[in-house]
């Protein structure tokens, strides 16, 4: 299943096939396409979301310190939405998009929000469910799974008292940063126009659902410049501003667009711009997601380990070249019938991706210009005189 993230442009017998990942038969060279679909079905979702979460927990421990900010882990939370098969059972249990005039979407979507650490792009957690699904709903789920002594930014979409106050108060050293939006009021308590102490209210509504939150809640307000000069507010629970300087608060916001760079190299050079996702069943669905949420983890910790030995930030190895550097490793793997050569074959992946840096695109040599699309056919002009 993971393996099939990894070869998404091949078939699933091809990639069992090639990859001998079944147990030689005494009767048949290969497994039919009937026994790799039963299989997936005995197998079901349970183990794959088991082994995400295991595997996620594990890796994103692993030499988190070197990539501290002032001794705080750095997160992201988002969400983003895939289409699946068109099927009768995938379109009952996950929906589709409602347009103008109850036009319904060609295909059916699930949604998902993911916690991302920011420094490797592993994906932390993860919450997914039908399309209708809320995203504030499932962003709570994750917050209590967060983990301690870390700063999580948020787009202003999740500007919420109840998701934010539980992120602070269920746990140990947990903090925010996130836009205010255009019609968020508060009331100063101190500080400068720049860098302020404030005081929101909590609204009715969220006190009735949550009967544990104050009436009031305080954040940190610090101004900040977007790259087209226009002016925002950034909140923030980091309320020490001699040890997180405003500067630091922002510079931290400016990495969220990260966690899209994730969904990028996810749902793009993974999944090769698939339209939909394979499988047929809403188990399968499931399934599927996980072992690719699986795939990417194991790419993205591998480019971590590398880009460590090297010297260099996880960021600047390039993940589409690290991509199809680990599908022909893994296929030159398959064939070799010594496994005592496996770990020199892992060696020499380690190295080769330590040479694959994200190498900046050149600017425009030329003046654009519009070239005519080639004809199928030829063309053959005739002088006539229509006299």
């Amino acid at each position: 299943v993971i393996a099939l993230a990894l070869y998404r442009h091949q078939s699933i017998s091809e990639v069992v096939d090639g990859l001998e990942l079944a147990l030689p038969a005494t009767d048949a060279s290969f497994v039919s396409k009937s026994g790799i679909a039963q299989a997936r079905q005995r197998t079901g979702a349970a183990p794959l979301a088991w082994l995400f979460q295991a595997s996620a927990t594990n890796w994103a421990a692993q030499d988190q310190a070197r990539y501290c900010f002032k001794g705080l882990s750095l997160f992201a939370m988002d969400g983003t939405t895939l289409r699946t098969a068109d099927s009768a059972a995938n379109r009952r249990h996950f929906g589709a998009s409602m347009a103008a005039h109850d036009r319904v979407g060609s295909y059916p979507q699930l949604r998902a929000i993911t916690l991302t650490a920011l420094p490797t792009h592993l994906i932390r957690d993860t919450e997914f469910g039908p399309y209708d699904s809320n995203e504030m709903v499932l962003a709570r789920q994750i917050i209590p799974r967060v983990p301690d002594h870390s700063v999580t930014v948020f787009d202003k979409g999740f500007l919420s008292a109840q998701l934010l106050c539980n992120l602070v108060s269920g746990g140990e050293n947990r903090h925010f940063i996130i836009p205010a939006k255009s019609n968020t009021r508060w009331e100063m308590l101190g500080g400068t126009p720049d860098d302020q102490m404030v005081r929101m209210r909590v609204s009715a509504q969220a006190r009735k659902q949550c009967p544990a939150l104050p009436e009031f809640w305080q954040a940190r307000a610090v101004l900040a410049m977007d790259a087209r000069g226009r002016q925002r507010i950034l909140l923030t629970s980091l309320s020490d501003p001699l040890h997180f300087k405003a500067v630091d608060i922002v510079s931290c916001y400016e990495r969220r667009w990260q966690v899209e760079t994730s969904y990028r190299e996810l749902k793009q050079s993974m999944l090769g711009m698939a339209l939909t996702l394979r499988s047929q069943t809403v188990d399968g669905v499931y399934q599927e997601l996980w072992g690719a949420l699986i795939a990417y983890n194991l790419i993205r910790l591998e480019m971590a380990k590398a880009a460590l030995e090297a010297g260099q930030a996880p960021d600047s190895l390039s993940f589409i070249r690290a991509f199809h550097t680990i599908q022909y490793e893994m296929t030159w793997a398959a064939v070799t019938r010594s496994y005592g050569k496996l770990p020199a074959l892992l060696s020499r992946l380690r190295e080769r991706l330590k040479q694959l840096p994200n190498d900046k695109r050149p600017g425009r040599s030329c003046v654009r210009a519009v070239k005519s699309r080639p004809f199928r056919y030829t063309v053959r002009n005739l002088s006539r005189n229509i006299n």
